[in-house]
């Protein structure tokens, strides 16, 4: 299949991209071999659509440009979506029952770039019913191979969770199954479960990134941005995925495309890395703490230095996202009320039962709590209370990292206070997941970009990231950062065993 020795899922996207431009394997071969693993890993739950026919029609347009010499960038390396971004070939569920079925009359933007890139499409992944989760335990889609719908499992681990809400994105990567994929991050949704599966995946910019055809849970804070292997593999789909499209949406922002491997290979020595006390109090779990602190040595070895900083406002970012992000949800799902499109409710006796029924129907239970919320934040008498004070401490926790910069050119903390726990650990508790937002979520409210990089591993062996978040339109210095310390330690390289 390949002259190299090594099997084609365990080349990363820059060496499976050289490959076919080399014809050392073809593109048709590379999607047989993923979606042969796809089929061969159903256990894990991440893949909720396949469609071989397409994928492999994909495979032959992109080997017929590669033999024409019209490849792009990407041309014939196998990706996956996560299924919040709506497809034409492929069902576009967001993981709800409310869209059981539905089939996108187009792409999504980042879809479409990345296709016009020459990525081969192989199927869309798992994830928390419209991205509202941090464990990928609130899916009503049934996976691939599954009759009913089942949490999605984590590789290194098949007892614990993988993160959410893109948790069947970082699993297809942890496991091999895709060499990279898309996910989207509202208030660290690419990130923690990036940290949770030991892979690389990066928030860029707020409008950096097309919303256009992403289903929408929280319109202010949803990003799209790339997991793969390694911060080299993320940059080439980073710059396949950005720029301006304000003719579709109107919160992209103005800014063209830009090589972000461009800089990877740069010097990091005289690097200020801001570490933020309040991201290494109390409540973070000294495992995770070695291995952040095990990550920032090796930052001070390549000529890094560690700055002190601090973003007092860390604590107030969990009220403020859980005011927000309801608040945009409940407008935003209104949409699904089974008139259009979507779920419809079979029995009812007017069109306010038809709304309620369906509704009832097709939203799962982490669904209805934000739509709750978030309708109650912004009712009569209580929207200033709520929800205006919720956008000026918003600014306010933007304005921190603002003062934070002016010493600093990163920051670097831990991603999560804990590794991956337990698959129904935290019951039904729906505030010990949002704990676990505490570390992300600042970053998200500011619109800033930031990364997970693989830091090492805790306990139980479970991966542990390093969080890494940069001033705006600063992804060109996180990637190198990030490729820098991947140069020097071997821990993205590293897979679950049994694979």
């Amino acid at each position: 299949m390949t002259n190299s020795t090594q099997a084609l899922h365990d080349l990363g996207v820059s060496e499976l991209a050289a490959g076919l431009r080399s014809k050392q394997f073809s593109a048709v071969e590379a999607a047989q071999h993923f979606l042969a693993r796809a089929q061969a890993h159903q256990n894990l739950g991440a893949y909720v659509a396949l469609n071989e026919e397409v994928t492999l029609a994909q495979a032959r347009a992109a080997d017929a440009r590669i033999a024409a010499g019209t490849a792009g960038a990407l041309e014939g390396v196998p990706i996956a979506h996560k299924d919040i971004f709506v497809t034409k070939a492929f069902p576009s569920t967001a993981g709800s029952k409310m869209l059981a079925g539905y089939q996108s009359p187009f792409d999504a933007t980042v879809v479409t770039r990345l296709a016009d890139a020459g990525a081969v499409t192989l199927g869309k992944l798992n994830c928390d019913e419209f991205a509202m989760g941090s464990a990928n335990e609130n899916s009503a889609v049934a996976s691939v191979g599954f009759d009913a719908p089942a949490p999605v499992r984590n590789p290194w681990a098949t007892d614990r969770i993988p993160g959410g809400s893109s948790g069947g994105s970082a699993v297809a990567v942890a496991a091999r199954l895709a060499p990279a994929v898309t996910g989207t991050d509202t208030g660290g949704s690419i990130r923690q479960p990036a940290s949770f599966c030991g892979i690389t995946g990066i928030k860029p910019t707020y409008g950096r990134a097309s919303r256009y055809g992403m289903i929408a849970f929280a319109s202010s804070l949803d990003q799209a941005g790339p997991m793969a292997r390694s911060a080299e593999d993320c940059a080439l789909l980073l710059s396949a995925m950005c720029g301006p499209d304000p003719d579709r949406d109107s919160t992209s922002l103005d800014v063209p495309a830009e090589n972000f491997s461009a800089k990877l290979h740069e010097n990091i020595n005289g690097l200020r890395i801001g570490i933020p006390a309040e991201f290494f109090g109390e409540g973070l779990a000294p495992d995770v703490r070695a291995a952040v602190d095990a990550a920032l040595k090796e930052y001070e070895k390549l000529g890094a230095k560690l700055v002190p900083i601090s973003l007092p406002r860390t604590e107030l970012s969990i009220p403020v996202y859980y005011i927000i992000a309801p608040a945009e949800a409940s407008s935003n799902l209104s949409r699904f009320d089974g008139v259009k499109f979507g779920h419809r409710a079979k029995d009812y006796t007017d069109l306010v039962d038809m709304y309620k029924k369906t509704r009832a129907e097709g939203f799962g239970d982490e669904v209805k709590r934000r739509i709750m919320i978030g309708a109650y934040v912004l009712s009569h008498g209580y929207y200033d209370a709520y929800y205006l004070q919720a956008q000026k401490i918003r600014r306010m926790i933007a304005d921190d990292f603002q003062n934070a910069f002016k010493s600093c050119d990163v920051i670097a903390g831990p991603v999560a206070p804990t590794v991956a726990w337990k698959l129904g650990e935290h019951g039904n508790d729906p505030l010990a997941d949002y704990l676990a937002d505490i570390f992300t979520l600042p970053a998200s409210l500011a619109g800033l970009p930031g990364m997970s990089v693989p830091a090492g591993f805790g306990e139980g062996g479970m991966p542990v990231g390093l969080q890494l978040i940069g001033n705006y339109f600063e992804e060109s210095r996180l990637l190198n950062a990030a490729h820098r310390l991947q140069q020097a330690t071997d821990f993205h390289l590293r897979q679950p065993g049994g694979l």
